[in-house]
C-alpha cells in the first residue's frame, strides 16, 4: 500500500513541475504528438512578460531572453530561437501557408482561434524547423534523431502562450510597440533560411562553425 502510495505522489508531483496532463505520445509520429499536444489545454505558466506569459517545459533552459525573443536549449543542447509576435496578435494577421509537397516534413495547424504550421527542410544534412503557432514562431536545426523530440517541447511551449488583449492595447496604442521591432513576417514561409542559418553560426560552438566553415570552401572549390 506504501508503494502505491508512494507512486501515486511521484505521478501527481510529475504533473505540477511539468504542467501538463498525463498524455501518450508517440516515438515517430510528429503529426499524432502535435495533434495530441494542441488540442489538449493548458493550464501552467512559469515566464511572464507585458502582455502575455506562457510556459517553458522543464526541460528547456534559457541562454538568452528579452521582452519579445529568447534563445533556448534542451538537454540534447539543442538551440531553440523563439520570437513572440505580440503585433500580429493585435492585428490578427492571417495565415496562408499552404502544405508544401517539396520538403521534408510539412503541416498545417489549426486548433480552434489558433492556427499555424511546421514545415522542416533539409539544410547541409540536418534539419531545419520551423514552427509558427499561437502568433508566435520558433525555429531550431537538429539532426534527425532530435525531430520528435524538439517538436514535442516546441508544441508545449507554443500551445500555452496567452496574450493579455488589455495590456498590449496600451502599449501599441502608445507605440511601446511598433513594427520597427518586428525583423520578418511572422506567417511568410519563404523567409531566407541563410538568415537563420548565420543566427545559428553565431550562437554555435567552434567544432560547428569549423564544420561549416570547411563545407563552404569544398562547395566554393567545385
Amino acid at each position: 500500500m506504501k508503494k502505491i502510495k508512494i507512486i501515486a505522489i511521484l505521478l501527481i508531483v510529475f504533473i505540477l513541475v511539468t504542467g501538463c496532463s498525463v498524455t501518450t505520445l508517440d516515438n515517430s509520429d510528429y503529426s499524432k504528438n502535435i495533434d495530441t499536444i494542441l488540442s489538449s489545454k493548458n493550464k501552467s505558466y512559469n515566464q511572464y512578460f507585458e502582455g502575455y506569459k506562457y510556459y517553458v517545459p522543464y526541460n528547456l533552459s534559457f541562454i538568452d531572453k528579452e521582452e519579445y525573443n529568447a534563445v533556448l536549449k534542451d538537454n540534447y543542447n539543442n538551440k531553440y530561437y523563439l520570437y513572440v509576435d505580440a503585433i500580429s496578435y493585435y492585428y490578427k494577421e492571417k495565415n496562408n501557408y499552404e502544405l508544401n509537397s517539396n520538403v521534408y516534413y510539412s503541416k498545417v495547424l489549426n486548433y480552434g482561434d489558433k492556427f499555424g504550421y511546421v514545415q522542416i527542410n533539409r539544410i547541409r544534412g540536418k534539419f531545419l524547423i520551423q514552427y509558427i503557432y499561437n502568433y508566435a514562431k520558433v525555429e531550431c536545426y537538429v539532426e534527425k534523431d532530435d525531430i520528435n523530440d524538439v517538436l514535442i517541447n516546441i508544441s508545449y511551449l507554443l500551445r500555452s502562450i496567452k496574450y493579455n488583449r488589455s495590456i498590449l492595447n496600451s502599449l501599441i496604442g502608445e507605440g511601446a510597440l511598433s513594427y520597427k521591432e518586428i525583423n520578418y513576417t511572422l506567417f511568410d514561409d519563404s523567409s531566407e533560411y541563410e538568415d537563420f542559418l548565420d543566427v545559428v553560426y553565431n550562437n554555435e560552438d567552434d567544432e560547428y562553425k569549423k564544420a561549416v566553415d570547411e563545407e563552404t570552401i569544398d562547395i566554393g572549390s567545385e
